[in-house]
């Protein structure tokens, strides 16, 4: 699940709440766009999921292997940078082929903000 807070003034957080229930989905890597939906790579899955708040899934891209991070940049921010690697589970992290490799796909919206 994703999580949202309010941010007072002073940088303090408060009213920790659930931005969106991911079902089966494991975030880890996240970014922010300009429609307020948040793309998130998800390792176990083989795909990056963009989602709005509430949890409506509003894009897919399937991969081959984990992605582990994304990023909104480019001229325009619409190109989204995946950052994905062969996964074969957390007791096989050491050693072997590697396999990582930066994706681009286009964006249906900018990004927002530095990542």
């Amino acid at each position: 699940r994703l999580t949202a807070f309010d941010i007072a003034a002073d940088g303090g957080l408060s009213n920790r709440r659930v931005w969106a229930d991911l079902g089966d989905g494991a975030p880890d890597g996240i970014c922010l766009d300009a429609e307020n939906a948040i793309w998130y790579g998800d390792v176990p899955n083989k795909r990056c999921v963009r989602v709005r708040e509430g949890g409506e899934v509003l894009q897919t891209i399937d991969l081959d292997r984990g992605c582990f991070a994304c990023a909104l940049g480019g001229a325009d921010k619409r190109t989204l940078f995946l950052v994905a690697t062969e996964w074969s589970g957390t007791t096989s992290m050491a050693g072997g082929a590697r396999t990582g490799q930066v994706l681009v796909v286009e964006a249906p919206a900018p990004g927002v903000g530095w990542p």
